[in-house]
């Protein structure tokens, strides 16, 4: 029997949508039957983790708790998050529920590690930066995380907060740039480590984008239902 999942989203909208479109795209389905139960909050209301992160916001684990409360009470077995940043507040959150939470860095430095990675570049807000979530996880795996200096990391902040507001062509310009930069740095691939960013930055022949999205659908996939999904790289 399938396991029930509950997405706790709104971090934001469009990354929520993102997620639910590669759980659905990577189910082995042949029939509406088949697909995964999903339930989602669509929570936007959640204050803004990376202000709250720097100290000037209000703190948005409660009201991420409140959301990973109502998908418990309403048949989840296991959760996820769709929001790297908010992977910051993941203790209190998995300990106010009694069912497992996937945790999207930690998946991402597992699937590094067994495709030999060892220097990345990341894309991410100042607050996944600061946190160290992917270096912290990365760093169980003697994988070298390469980060953008002040200047790249207040393009990445503006093309991040473009792609929440719905203009795509910035974000893709400002992030696309940077990306470019670190992969001349070393990287051999960019962790997309803000769920905004493979909205719009995909892999090529000159980068490889690493989607912890894709990867944390694929890992939904295996865990409702206990079929693998192998993860190609593009």
């Amino acid at each position: 029997m399938q396991k029930v999942v509950g997405i706790i989203g709104g971090m934001g909208p469009m990354a929520t949508v993102d997620l639910m479109n590669k759980i659905i795209f990577y189910t082995p389905a042949k029939k509406d039957q088949d697909h995964i139960h999903i339930i989602a909050d669509n929570y936007s209301q959640i204050p803004d983790r990376t202000t709250a992160i720097l100290g000037k916001g209000i703190d948005p684990a409660p009201y991420i708790i409140q959301s990973a409360k109502r998908l418990h009470n309403a048949g989840a077995d296991f959760l996820v998050i769709a929001c790297n940043t908010a992977h910051f507040f993941f203790g209190p959150v998995e300990q106010s529920v009694n069912v497992p939470i996937l945790h999207m860095p930690a998946e991402t430095a597992k699937f590094l590690h067994e495709n030999k990675f060892k220097k990345v570049g990341l894309l991410a807000t100042d607050g996944t930066i600061n946190t160290e979530l992917y270096q912290h996880s990365c760093q169980n795996y003697d994988i070298e995380v390469i980060e953008p200096d002040v200047e790249m990391q207040k393009d990445v902040m503006k093309g991040i907060y473009a792609i929440k507001g719905g203009d795509l062509e910035t974000g893709f310009s400002c992030l696309s740039t940077v990306a470019n930069q670190l992969t001349k740095g070393g990287a051999e691939a960019i962790i997309a480590g803000c769920t905004e960013v493979p909205l719009v930055l995909k892999s090529s022949n000159d980068i490889c984008v690493i989607d912890p999205t894709e990867i944390l659908a694929k890992m939904v996939v295996k865990t409702a239902t206990g079929i693998n999904k192998e993860i190609q790289l593009v």
